[in-house]
């Protein structure tokens, strides 16, 4: 009995052993990778998992047809597997810009922080909260995803999808018959019968790299903030994935809210809803498509006069050396005109430069260059005139004019829904002013009227801008200066072009000699500014000085510049753009539009209203400054 008990005792132990064992390799085989495929190792019943496998696909498939008739409601197409990608593959340029940066690629690291991103910083903007469910999340998803194959297959195809114009720019047009067949729709998403489609494609290389592009496009305040002259308005209204690891840089899918312009009063806002969709196709290279997105809350918009429908639109971001990038932009979008266009806009509404991709790409050129010399650290003393001391000066100079352009743009089209009212209808041309009151840090406290006019001369765009940034000019057209001579006393290069600039400008023999102006003018493709506002000269001092130009009172004036859409006949389009190669629009437009608009602070009171004496001061203002331009530009017939 004694050796069964001790027998017994060493069986239990051995027993209790061998459990352990078992327990351990059990927990063990928990966290085993398969090194073929990187998931886990198959059970011992492979038949009931393979089965259960089965059910879930069953499922999944129903989900999945479920899903995709709803999105096909809002896409217009079936959901179908589009062929693969190719990946797309770029010949060397030589991108050598060192006589312009002159500090090598360290230089090219832009400061984006002083573009004023986060979340904190949002437009105050009425938009009650979005109770999204997963089966909109799904959707939303869904939708992004086919917008995002459509996108980078109309970046990548040239024909048959998109045809060179027969005329003489040689923009892309898109071939509607061939785009329809590789991307059948049921109908269209507005159903008026005379919806016009704009489409349009362009490319061109800035300087910036892709992450920080990226970084840009999708944070809503710094897309404001970086297209002013586009983008009026703009909002991300609700994350629905945030991408790896809450980066921003890939599979990040926002709903966002924009408002888009054109710088003149006659022309209204277009309004989207849409979902904007970030994905990195391969190591240096993303793709950033748009698709509109009906919510809800679209009625609360349904003032302006023209409605849009974004089909799938965006960019495809490639990284190059020393930190280029190639932006390769499509815009694609119905539009449904509730009303007449101006007669003064139609030809450039209708060209598609209004709101095309050449105007996106040529601002963002545009920007990227002024961003570049705003981190350039030198300060040569033949630029600045001696008068700006030091870097940081140069630095808070630039801010200081990028808030006055921001400013002025806001001018036109004001954030806080008042709308423009015509105060004088000349036969030359009418006038339209709103009255707003000012209360935000950085403008002067009151009621300002902002009174904008809209005219067109026979002369090319290039050639008026030069005249209205030109100080030796100035007192052709300036009724303020009362024709006394200006100088240019600081001036700050910020782009390859010798029109991107900032200048401080002094007038002599004024009542006011303590009086100075600032001034930045800019040009693109796609058209010109020219914006100033008066400061005072121990105002000026402190941002020359380098400190906070945050407070800074500034009231912007100025003149927006862009063609007037009419083509040229071949002979003259030559002539054009051989005499200058930077001419807006490429040299096809024969003629400009100008909207000249004036800031004024009719009173401190914040109950003042325009009364006929702040009538006639801007209908006087606004008659004298449009009669002495004509008559310089000797236009005074047209």
């Amino acid at each position: 009995a004694q050796h069964e008990r001790a027998d017994n005792c060493a069986l239990r132990t051995e027993n209790d052993k061998i459990r352990c064992e078992n327990i351990a390799i059990r927990e063990a085989l928990k966290n085993v990778i398969c090194p073929s495929c990187g998931g886990p190792p198959v059970n011992e019943d492979s038949y009931f998992d393979e089965q259960k496998l089965r059910i879930e696909n069953m499922q999944l498939k129903e989900e999945l047809d479920k899903v995709s008739s709803i999105a096909a409601k809002y896409i217009g197409r079936p959901i179908s597997q589009l062929p693969p990608v190719q990946p797309i593959h770029l010949s060397s340029l030589d991108l050598s810009m060192s006589s312009f940066i002159g500090h090598g690629p360290s230089s090219l690291d832009l400061d984006l922080d002083l573009l004023p991103g986060s979340s904190s910083a949002m437009p105050s903007l009425a938009y009650a909260t979005l109770n999204l469910s997963d089966m909109d999340k799904s959707l939303m998803a869904d939708v992004a995803g086919n917008a995002m194959e459509e996108l980078i297959r109309l970046v990548q195809t040239n024909e048959p999808l998109w045809m060179k114009s027969s005329s003489i720019d040689g923009r892309d047009v898109l071939n509607f018959d061939n785009y329809d067949q590789v991307f059948p729709r049921t109908n269209s998403h507005l159903k008026n019968p005379n919806v016009r489609i704009e489409a349009s494609r362009d490319s061109g290389v800035v300087i910036m790299n892709g992450l920080a592009l990226v970084d840009v496009f999708m944070d809503a305040n710094k897309w404001q903030e970086f297209f002013p002259t586009i983008v009026s308005k703009a909002r991300t209204l609700e994350v629905i994935s945030s991408g790896v690891m809450g980066s921003r840089t890939s599979s990040t899918l926002q709903l966002m809210y924009e408002e888009l312009q054109v710088l003149s009063p006659l022309v209204p806002t277009r309004q989207f809803y849409f979902l904007r969709f970030c994905q990195q196709i391969e190591q240096g290279s993303w793709a950033i498509v748009d698709v509109s997105y009906d919510i809800a809350q679209e009625n609360q918009y349904s003032s302006t006069s023209c409605k849009v429908h974004r089909l799938p639109s965006g960019c495809l971001i490639l990284d190059m050396p020393n930190g280029y990038s190639k932006v390769t932009w499509v815009e694609h979008v119905e539009v449904e005109e509730k009303g007449l266009i101006h007669r003064l806009y139609r030809d450039l509404i209708h060209s598609g430069l209004a709101f095309g991709a050449e105007r996106w790409v040529g601002t963002l050129q545009r920007v990227c260059e002024r961003y570049a010399c705003l981190m350039v650290n030198s300060n040569p003393s033949h630029d600045l005139g001696g008068v700006i001391p030091s870097p940081q000066g140069k630095r808070s100079m630039m801010k200081l004019a990028q808030r006055m352009v921001r400013n002025f743009c806001t001018s036109v089209n004001p954030s806080n829904g008042h709308q423009w009212s015509t105060i004088s209808g000349l036969n030359e041309f009418e006038v339209r002013a709103t009255l707003q009151k000012s209360t935000d840090p950085g403008q002067p406290n009151g009621v300002v009227i902002s009174a904008a006019t809209t005219i067109w001369l026979p002369i090319p765009p290039q050639h008026v801008f030069n005249f209205f940034r030109d100080e030796r000019t100035r007192p052709q057209w300036d009724v303020l200066s009362n024709q006394n001579p200006v100088q240019e006393v600081a001036h700050i290069a910020n782009g390859s072009h010798s029109g991107n600039c900032i200048s401080v400008l002094r007038a002599y023999n004024t009542s006011q000699n303590n009086m100075l102006i600032l001034q930045e003018s800019c040009i693109d493709s796609s058209g010109a500014l020219v914006v100033y506002s008066p400061v005072d000269v121990p105002v000026i001092n402190i941002a020359m000085s380098g400190e906070d130009p945050t407070y800074i009172p500034l009231l912007p004036s100025g003149f927006t510049i862009s063609p007037d859409g009419r083509q040229l006949n071949a002979e003259a389009a030559s002539c054009s753009s051989s005499s200058n190669a930077s001419t807006i629009g490429g040299g096809r437009s024969g003629g400009s539009l100008i909207t000249v608009v004036f800031q004024i602070l009719v009173s401190s009171l914040p109950s003042a209203k325009m009364s006929p004496e702040s009538v006639n001061t801007v209908n006087n203002l606004i008659g004298s400054t449009v009669h002495q331009i004509k008559t310089a530009l000797n236009c005074t017939t047209s």
